[in-house]
């Protein structure tokens, strides 16, 4: 959980940005920038936290966890947040007006399920139990199989490479193909392809110029997931370089870093991830001191396999939080009107 915060604080105010602006306007991703040298969390996080409550109320059970999942992306949409996917805020629509968790998703492939995914292969040990939640999650907002299949790719890197020294590109890319079938077979196809990427030291900035990401990484999964891939493999146990790596490749840079930085996360633990970078963020009510309440409260729970109740954010200090994190998110954007371009 922590990986993904600090991967999606690093990456948030690159988020947008082509690779040719990158270091022009803000430099390298090295630190902080996005309040001064002090960052802040985005939807990436919020996301994984509500999956993180739920499946510490439901106690895994899965039916139980869709139910809470959809009513905390209900409050979460109520709270104005900033930087909301399209299907994303249409599901929470839906949800709203009465549609069921089984029926509230719409049909996209972006990214919205494979941010909140690594979680899933970090707590989970059955891969059959990973690709059940992964899914439910999935459906809840979008109902494209390829956002699900993204999605089952990030949760099983991270399952893959928490449970082995060295990781094997090609290992995981079989596991995957015996997860989604022939129906995911565009997926599979183009990770083989990362995985001789890998093999012959291209770098994953490279590897996403040469196919077609040159302005950025879109927020389409079969986008994002290969160069999330390409830097986890690369540096399967450095969390700094895997971070910087798809935050140079521009765009959705945000969710990239969030998404490897969960999957590297959860290999290297907290001790892997800079200190210097946890350090810097900034981020009430959800802190890293709530969100390392809440992952005790997790592991716990799938020792015991009894049900907690979640810690929880004063709504009141959430609706605080959120304009002020849209104003900064704002000038960054008239920052981006002027010179250099």
């Amino acid at each position: 959980m922590l990986g993904t915060a600090v991967g999606d604080a690093l990456g948030l105010p690159y988020e947008g940005l082509s690779r040719r602006r990158l270091k022009r306007l803000l430099g390298p991703p090295d630190r902080h920038r996005f309040m001064g040298n002090y960052g802040m969390v985005s939807d990436d996080t919020e996301h994984t936290c509500l999956v993180a409550q739920s499946l510490v109320a439901s106690s895994f059970d899965l039916d139980r966890f869709v139910k809470d999942f959809a009513k905390r992306l209900r409050w979460w949409f109520v709270a104005l947040p900033a930087g909301i996917g399209r299907a994303t805020l249409r599901s929470c629509i839906k949800l709203w007006l009465g549609f069921s968790p089984k029926s509230s998703g719409v049909f996209s492939a972006g990214n919205g399920p494979a941010m909140r995914s690594a979680i899933f292969g970090a707590i989970f040990d059955d891969i059959d139990q990973i690709v059940s939640f992964v899914r439910a999650s999935s459906h809840v907002t979008h109902t494209d199989p390829k956002a699900e299949f993204g999605a089952i790719a990030v949760a099983l890197a991270t399952w893959h490479g928490r449970r082995n020294s060295t990781v094997d590109g090609n290992q995981f890319v079989k596991i995957l193909e015996l997860a989604i079938g022939e129906a995911g077979a565009e997926l599979t196809a183009i990770l083989r392809d990362v995985v001789k990427s890998v093999a012959s030291r291209e770098s994953t900035l490279d590897y996403a110029a040469k196919n077609g990401h040159g302005s950025g990484v879109t927020g389409y999964t079969y986008h994002t997931v290969p160069v999330v891939i390409h830097a986890w493999l690369s540096n399967s146990h450095d969390y700094r370089r895997a971070v910087a790596s798809v935050i140079e490749c521009g765009g959705d840079a945000d969710t990239t870093a969030a998404i490897v930085g969960g999957i590297v996360g959860a290999t290297t633990g907290e001790e892997g991830i800079p200190k210097d970078w946890l350090a810097g963020i900034c981020e009430w009510p959800r802190s890293v001191s709530w969100m390392r309440r809440l992952s005790k409260q997790l592991h716990e729970v799938s020792k015991s396999e009894i049900a907690q109740k979640p810690v929880t954010v004063n709504p009141v200090a959430i609706l605080i939080r959120n304009p002020g994190f849209l104003v900064i998110v704002l000038l960054h954007g008239f920052r981006r009107l002027f010179p250099p371009y």
